[in-house]
C-alpha cells in the first residue's frame, strides 16, 4: 500500500516522460517477482496513454500479463493508444473471448485502421466474431479506398432533422451521446440523410426550445467527398481549426465525420514518412522505426544507398578521366569534396523547403518557375558567400591565386545548380505521381556532384590553361 501511495505522489512532480518510464520500471520489477496485485495497483491513477507507452517498453512477453490486469472498459481504451505491432501481438497472445470484447468496443474507424495492418486471415477471423452492428459498420470503412476520407472516417455521429426542435435535439443527444465520438457539432440532415446545414451545442443551448433546427443552424457546411484524400482532409480541419469534419458519398448523404484526433494522427504518420525519405529514401511503410528488426532496417537503407552506390561511380569516372589535370595541379583534388558536399547540402536545403511548401499548401500561390527562380537567386546569394570566403582560404591554404579564383567561382555556379535542382526535381517527380521527399535526395546529390566536377575541370582547363 505505501507503494502505490508513493507512486500517486510522485505522478505529481514528474514530466510525462519521467512517469512512463516510472511505471514501466515497477511494473517490470513487480511482475519479475510474481506479485500482480501491487502491479495492477500501481496502474490505477495512470492515463491510458501513459499505459500504453509503459506496456509498449516492456519485455513482449509482459505485455499480454499487463494487459489482463486492467479493467475491460480501461483495456480498451489503453488497446487504441499501442502500437499497431503490440496490437497484433496482443490478438496473438489473449483468449478468443478477450479479443472479441476488445475489438468489437473499439470505435470503427480504429478498427479499421487496426485491420490494414493485420493478415487477411486474422482480419477475417476478427470480423467474424464482431456482433452484426460492428461488422457492418467495420466492412463500410474498409471498403473505401485506404488513405481517403471515407476509410479513416468514423460513422458514430449524431445527426438531427430539420424539423426538430431544440427540446427533442436535447433529448436525442442524451440518447446517443454514449454513441458517438463528439457531440459538439450536430448535423442537420433531410427525409434522404442528405447534409443540409450544422448546429454547435453552444448554439443549441443559448436557443428557444421550440425553436427548429432549421431556424438556427447554418447552412454552409464545410464537407468533404468519401473519396477525398486523407491529406486533403488533414489541411481542411487545421486550415478552419475544427474539431471535426463531416463525410458525404456522391449522393450528398451523410456517413460519417474525420475527427481532429484522426488528422492529428495522418499529420504526423506523413510527416514521419517525409522526414524518413528526406533522411536518404528511407522507408517505414507505417511500422516504427525503432521497433523494428535490424535485418530490416538494414533492407530499407540499403536500397537507396545501393543507388547512390552506382550513380556516384559517374563522379568517379569523370575525376578519373581529368588525371591529366589533376598531375599538373595536384592542389585541385584537395578541394573536390569541399565543392560537392556544400552543393548537396545546398540542393538538400532546396528541396526541403520546397517539399515543405507542397505538404502545407504553402506555395500553391506561386507558379513552379517563380519557386525555382526564387531558390536561383538564393542559391547565387548563398555562392557568393561561401565562395568568398572558399577563394580566401583557398589562397591561403596554397599561395596560387588562380586556383583560388576556380574554387570560388566554381562554388558560386554549383550552389545555383544545386538550387535549381533542389527545387524543380521535387516538381518534376510529382509531376510523375512520384513521392517528391522519396526520390529527390539521391537524385539531387548525383546531379549536383556531376555537374560540380565537371564545371570545376573545364573552369580548370580554361584558367590554367591546360
Amino acid at each position: 500500500m505505501t507503494e502505490t501511495n508513493n507512486l500517486n505522489f510522485t505522478t505529481q512532480n514528474v514530466t510525462r516522460s519521467e512517469l512512463r518510464d516510472l511505471v514501466r520500471n515497477q511494473l517490470q520489477i513487480l511482475l519479475e517477482s510474481g506479485n500482480l496485485q501491487q502491479a495492477k495497483s500501481i496502474l490505477q491513477p495512470v492515463q491510458p496513454a501513459d499505459i500504453a507507452e509503459a506496456i509498449e517498453g516492456l519485455p513482449e512477453a509482459m505485455h499480454a500479463l499487463v494487459f489482463r490486469l486492467l479493467p475491460k472498459t480501461e483495456a480498451i481504451e489503453v488497446y487504441e493508444y499501442l502500437d499497431y505491432s503490440v496490437q497484433e501481438h496482443l490478438i496473438e497472445e489473449l483468449k478468443s473471448q478477450d479479443v472479441r470484447d476488445i475489438v468489437d468496443k473499439m470505435s470503427p474507424d480504429d478498427r479499421a485502421r487496426l485491420f490494414d495492418e493485420l493478415p487477411a486471415k486474422v482480419v477475417n477471423r476478427l470480423l467474424e466474431q464482431l456482433s452484426p452492428a460492428e461488422r457492418q459498420a467495420t466492412a463500410q470503412l474498409l471498403g473505401y479506398e485506404a488513405d481517403t476520407a471515407g476509410r479513416i472516417m468514423t460513422p458514430e455521429l449524431i445527426y438531427l432533422k430539420e424539423n426538430f426542435t431544440v427540446t427533442q435535439a436535447i433529448e436525442r443527444i442524451r440518447s446517443l451521446a454514449n454513441v458517438s465520438e463528439i457531440i459538439y457539432y450536430l448535423y442537420v440532415t433531410d427525409t434522404a440523410r442528405r447534409l443540409t446545414g450544422i448546429v454547435s451545442l453552444r448554439e443549441l443551448v443559448v436557443s428557444q426550445p421550440e425553436q427548429t433546427m432549421g431556424e438556427i443552424m447554418t447552412r454552409e457546411v464545410v464537407f468533404v467527398h468519401t473519396d477525398t484524400d486523407q491529406e486533403e482532409v488533414a489541411r481542411l480541419i487545421q486550415r478552419y481549426d475544427f474539431l471535426a469534419v463531416p463525410v458525404v458519398d456522391k449522393e450528398q448523404r451523410l456517413v460519417g465525420i474525420v475527427t481532429v484526433d484522426d488528422v492529428i494522427d495522418i499529420l504526423q504518420r506523413e510527416t514521419t514518412e517525409d522526414i524518413y525519405a528526406l533522411g536518404g529514401g528511407v522507408q517505414s511503410d507505417g511500422d516504427n522505426y525503432f521497433q523494428m528488426t535490424l535485418l530490416q532496417v538494414a533492407r530499407k537503407r540499403v536500397v537507396w544507398l545501393f543507388v547512390l552506390l552506382i550513380t556516384n561511380t559517374v563522379t568517379g569516372t569523370i575525376i578519373k578521366s581529368q588525371e591529366d589535370i589533376l598531375q599538373q595541379v595536384v592542389i585541385l583534388t584537395a578541394f573536390i569534396p569541399l565543392l560537392t558536399g556544400t552543393g548537396g547540402n545546398v540542393g538538400a536545403q532546396s528541396s526541403t523547403v520546397v517539399i515543405r511548401g507542397m505538404s502545407t499548401d504553402e506555395i500553391r500561390s506561386l507558379k513552379i518557375w517563380q519557386v525555382i527562380g526564387r531558390e536561383a537567386i538564393a542559391g547565387a546569394f548563398l555562392g557568393i558567400m561561401l565562395g568568398t570566403i572558399a577563394t580566401i582560404w583557398a589562397y591561403f591554404l596554397q599561395g596560387r591565386p588562380e586556383v583560388a579564383f576556380i574554387v570560388g567561382i566554381s562554388l558560386v555556379a554549383i550552389s545555383i545548380i544545386a538550387s535549381v535542382a533542389g527545387s524543380a526535381l521535387p516538381f518534376l517527380f510529382r509531376a510523375f505521381r512520384l513521392d517528391p521527399a522519396l526520390m529527390s535526395a539521391p537524385f539531387i546529390t548525383t546531379a549536383v556532384d556531376v555537374l560540380g566536377v565537371v564545371i570545376y575541370f573545364n573552369l580548370a582547363r580554361v584558367i590554367l590553361r591546360l
